[in-house]
Parts: structure tokens; sequence; C-alpha cells
């Protein structure tokens, strides 16, 4: 680290979540702010960019003056200014950017443009300061991956979804049951109190032999169930179609976590099994994940939940990672909705 201790302001806007948060070089975080747009998005069970878009500029100078609150600092104490670039709904990725650009314009700061991305990639650094290399497990609303973290910007792709991301599916299945939003946290509640045995769902590309996931043809198993049942679902029903749908998950995931690291052990030597994303978060996943990892005597490392979910302590660490490699950007650098982590 750097003999100045560096405070990063980071800015997450990916979604729906409006995030701030400073970090300093002695990874302390000193502050960390999110505004949730649960209650917005929750009449649809699902986010709605547009929506999402209005609510990140109605909160992000709100944030980010919160986040000064809480670290007891004003903004000419901040020595770089870092921002969620992309991937993401381009909307919102817009407004936390331009607003962070437009800070670092006046303060005349360094600016950094983070992969939303990456920021997971890296939290188990910033929480347990994780050496490089380490394989990781990304599960979220919108990705769900296999990763090789073999250095800073350096990242290896061994697995992903075929299609749907884990997160995804846990959402879908909520909305199927009529249950609330976000729909992971709905799943993993109903499952405490159901019968994971009761239904025997697909587990779809379980012997494929690499660490590639699906979940659509899962997700389409708990409807036809669903419908099977009809549509007077009691509620032992829907605790019990949760939890034989959390179960399937589970092993999916044990099954490819095994050929993640027969394959991540080609080519890397490190021996820390790191999870992060939402879905990270979920108790019998974590369990699952750390059983493997003792199999194979590696090291299990889970973030803690509120640094799982979306947050922009993340972005802020990324952006000392970054800053402290040289790795600076320009005022115009422009905002993306995609943008894979092998392309860093």
């Amino acid at each position: 680290m750097l003999s100045k201790n560096i405070k990063v302001l980071g800015i997450e806007s990916s979604c729906d979540d409006t995030g701030a948060a400073i970090v300093d070089s002695n990874l302390r975080i000193l502050s960390n702010i999110v505004i949730s747009q649960n209650e917005q998005h929750k009449p649809f069970k699902g986010v709605v960019p547009e929506i999402a878009a209005r609510s990140h500029m109605e909160n992000v100078k709100l944030a980010v003056n919160n986040a000064l609150l809480e670290a007891d600092v004003s903004l000419n104490d901040i020595d770089v200014i870092a921002a969620t670039c992309g991937p993401g709904l381009i909307g919102g990725i817009i407004v936390g950017s331009m607003f962070a650009k437009s800070i670092a314009s006046v303060l005349q700061k360094p600016f950094i443009a983070i992969n939303h991305l990456e920021g997971h990639v890296l939290t188990a650094r910033l929480t347990n300061n994780v050496p490089y290399p380490y394989l990781l497990l990304l599960a979220s609303g919108g990705h769900c991956q296999y990763v090789a973290v073999l250095g800073l910007g350096r990242y290896k792709i061994l697995g992903q979804t075929m299609d749907d991301a884990v997160g995804e599916a846990f959402d879908k299945v909520a909305k199927m049951l009529n249950l609330g939003f976000p729909g992971g946290p709905e799943i993993e509640k109903k499952a405490t109190m159901g019968d994971e045995n009761r239904f025997a769902f697909p587990m779809p590309m379980i012997n494929s032999g690499n660490c590639n996931m699906s979940f659509s043809g899962l997700k389409t198993a708990v409807r036809l169930k669903i419908e099977q049942i009809g549509i007077n679902l009691s509620d032992q029903d829907i605790c019990d179609v949760a939890a034989s749908f959390q179960k399937s998950v589970t092993e999916i995931i044990a099954k490819k976590t095994k050929y993640a690291i027969e394959s991540y052990e080609k080519f890397a030597d490190g021996k820390n099994l790191v999870t992060a994303g939402g879905v990270a978060s979920n108790k019998l996943l974590r369990s699952c994940l750390a059983k493997v990892a003792e199999n194979y005597s590696y090291n299990f490392v889970a973030p803690p939940v509120k640094l799982c979910t979306d947050n922009a302590a993340m972005i802020a660490f990324a952006g000392l990672e970054r800053f402290n490699a040289g790795k600076i950007d320009s005022i115009g650098f422009k905002p993306r909705a995609r943008w894979g982590l092998e392309d860093l």
C-alpha cells in the first residue's frame, strides 16, 4: 500500500440499489450507504429499468452525502473517485458514473471506471485479505460463473451458466410462488419450513463433465409442478417447492464446484475457494461450498452478507486496487451495459 492513507469514494448504481461508500488504504470501510429500491419494484416482482434509473437520479446525491457524513470526511478529503461503469442496466450506470465524473472533474481528482463484476471478484481481498490466485464462484441475479482470479485484471472464466443466472432463477421461482421481492431471500426463508425431498426436480447438465451450468430447465420444471398441484397451493406446498428447488440448485453447484476446482488446478495453485454475489448470501449454498472446499483441502471464504449483495464498498476497494496499480481512467470513459471480466 502507499504511505499516504488514500481515501476512495465509490458509487454503485448498476441495478436497483444506489450505493456510496468510502474505503481507505488501510482496508477500512469508513462508510457504506445503500439506498434500496425494493418498495418501488415490489409491485412488479422484478426490477423495472426505467423506475430504477429515475430512482438513482433521486438517490445518488443523498447516498454520497450520507457516505461522507458517516465517514466524517468532506469531498476535499477524498483522493480518488470510482464508479461502476458496467455491466448492468445502462440507465442507472449512466446516472452513477456521470455523477462520479462530475465530482472528479470539479475536484480534479483521479477517476476510475469499475467493472461491477470485478467489484464482486475483489471483495474477499478487502474483507479477508485473500492472496492471488484464487477460485471464485460469482453467483448473482445477472451472472453465475467460475472464475480463476490470477491477479488484478487477470481473470479466466472456467465455466458459467448457459442460460439463466442462478439469482434470476431464484427470483422467477419466487414470482411463480407469489412470494415477495427480491425473491432469493424469500425462497430461502420458505425453504427452512419445507421438505426438500418432497419434489425431485431435475439438475440439468449435472454430468456434463465441466463446470458450465443451466438453470432454465429447473425453473421450467418448478413451474410445471406448481401447475400440477393447482392454483390453491397451501403454505406447506410453497415451502416444499422452495426447499426442493433450493436443494437442486445447491447440488448442481456442489458438483460443478468440484469440476471447477479440477480445472483451476491445471494452471493455478492457490488454495482458496471464494464466493461472491447476492446468491452467496444463501446459508445452504455457503454450507455446501464449505464442505466441497474441505474435501479438497481448500480454505473457504465468503464475505459478510451485506458485502455479497450490490454495494459501493466493493466498488471503492476495486478503485483503490486499480489506483495503486496505476490504472487511472479518462473522464471520457463510456458506460457499458455489457462488459465481461475477460475484457478487462
